[in-house]
């Protein structure tokens, strides 16, 4: 993802991406472990999405970005439960 693109999303939207992105590095850091990873490359790629996505926020001015990404954990998972 390029930065261009990144700056042409909504601020909600960077938030859920970011959340997105994050459960992938999940995925791919899992993946590693096991040996099943195809690209390497990939983790430093995902890494670098991340960092600049929230360097997009910071530029925007959003605070208590990670207070926000659990808060919308926290509302999936409840909504998943019940």
């Amino acid at each position: 993802m390029k930065v261009s693109e990144v700056r042409e999303l909504k601020t909600e939207e960077l938030h859920s991406e970011l959340d997105r992105i994050r459960r992938h590095l999940f995925d791919l850091r899992s993946q590693a472990v096991t040996e099943k990873l195809e690209n390497p490359n990939q983790l430093t790629w995902v890494r670098r999405d991340i960092a600049r996505i929230l360097t997009v926020l910071k530029e925007r001015g959003e605070t208590g970005i990670e207070e926000k990404q659990y808060h919308l954990e926290a509302v999936a998972s409840h909504g998943k439960m019940g």
